[in-house]
């Protein structure tokens, strides 16, 4: 089964995607390396040196491309989303995908797409790791806001609590939302590369922006009355890395969220709930799965009628692990927070820091039993100090319900630190 949200091609739209790309024989989509991608755009920029009816055309299309070794400057040119009669939509071939718990990001919500190249071996499971996806794949997430009532993405107001689209199936209507960044992994011959896009104000193309950006925007909060305002920060390629260099031994690049245990869920691609690892392997994006019941499951943190316990460590696995395990960036501090690390000092139970200066909190331990408010994790996740603060990178606001979460779990825990 295919998601529907497809942009519509036409045939002089294909002859022009034929001249500026290439396909086989077969029609299928071109691998674009660094010269003759360089060529296509010289000749693209000398043929149409203003925005045009073809460029648009060509956006409506969006046929998928993987550069080998070239860095597009327009999101557009990887062709995996495009901007269709005022939606944003996926071209032919592209995946979306949901996890059960994901990374807090300022209170986005988020698009993940995931695409193979035609021909391409399925990607190999791990029951811890990430999913070993073959030379060619491209995934991409792209970071947006509902607008509050009677804004336009240009306001720079964005709204805190809406609700995400029933199916993921359902295209993002454009005049209700803003579109802040699209991020690109891609695995090329050398490893994963990881590329920021900014969307433009008119909500029509996305820029490359290695250098990263800063926009100010106004969360509100409806249900609360309040306006926040704060900087959202995308990040340079530096610090992509810094969170998907999750091995501090070989600093590869590799994918966060695409685990199994986070991708282990019922998804509705617009034919009703099927087990998305099921429906990846019909698709050929993952090749063979063991039993049912011997792949791994992460808990939705948000959903109330899974235990406590299972909740909070699912949401500390997804924010914190990828730095936090035992080969990552944070491996010196002995804390080690995946949701297979059983209750004791390596998941901060009853732990003093090793070195972690300002960002203690003057608190003796990680966590302390039955005393959030004595925890040093409750402290990191509520500052906003960059010097203190948990997770480090990718986020300027407090998680309040993570605070929440984590604070009630911490509640919950039995034992004395002495």
């Amino acid at each position: 089964m295919r998601p529907i949200h497809r942009a519509r091609p036409v045939l002089a739209v294909a002859l022009a995607a034929w001249i500026l790309f290439g396909c086989s024989s077969s029609g299928e989509p071109a691998t674009v390396a660094g010269d003759a991608a360089d060529e296509a755009a010289t000749e693209t920029t000398t043929t149409q040196p203003e925005p045009s009816l073809l460029e648009e055309e060509l956006s409506a299309l969006a046929v998928p491309v993987f550069h080998a070794t070239d860095n597009p400057v327009a999101l557009s040119e990887w062709g995996q989303l495009a901007v269709s009669d005022g939606e944003l939509v996926l071209s032919d071939g592209i995946t979306p995908y949901a996890l059960n718990s994901a990374l807090f990001s300022d209170y986005t919500q988020k698009l993940r797409t995931v695409w193979l190249p035609e021909g391409s071996p399925p990607a190999t499971y791990d029951a811890e790791e990430s999913l070993d996806f073959p030379v060619g794949t491209v995934i991409t997430k792209t970071f947006y806001y509902p607008l509050p009532e009677g804004a336009s993405a240009t306001d720079l107001r964005v709204a805190k609590g809406a609700a995400a689209a029933e199916t993921l199936a359902e295209p993002i209507n454009l005049s209700s939302v803003r579109l802040v960044e699209t991020r690109i992994l891609a695995h090329r011959e050398t490893g994963w590369v990881a590329l920021p896009y900014v969307w433009n104000d008119e909500q029509t193309e996305a820029t490359l922006s290695r250098t990263g950006d800063l926009v100010r925007l106004t969360l509100v909060d409806a249900e609360e009355n309040t306006e926040t305002q704060f900087p959202y920060v995308v990040p340079n390629t530096n610090q992509c890395s810094g969170c998907h260099a999750t091995n501090h031994t070989t600093k590869e690049i590799l994918p966060i969220g695409p685990k199994v245990r986070h991708l282990n869920l019922d998804v509705d691609l617009g034919g009703g709930l099927m087990p998305q690892l099921a429906l990846w392997q019909d698709l050929g994006i993952v090749g063979e799965l063991p039993a049912d019941d011997e792949v791994p499951k992460s808990a939705a943190w948000e959903d109330p009628s899974i235990p406590l316990n299972d909740r909070a460590r699912a949401y500390l696995d997804i924010n914190c692990a990828h730095c936090h395990n035992k080969n990552g960036p944070a491996d010196t501090s002995g804390l080690f927070l995946e949701y297979s690390t059983q209750l004791g000092p390596r998941l901060g139970i009853c732990k003093p820091p090793i070195a972690a200066g300002t960002g203690t909190g003057n608190r003796r331990v990680g966590i302390d039993p039955g005393e959030p408010d004595e925890s040093i994790f409750i402290f990191r996740m509520e500052t906003a100090d960059p010097g203190a603060m948990m997770p480090e990178l990718g986020r300027a606001l407090a998680h309040q319900e993570g605070v929440d979460l984590v604070s009630e779990w911490i509640e919950s825990l039995d034992g004395d630190c002495g």
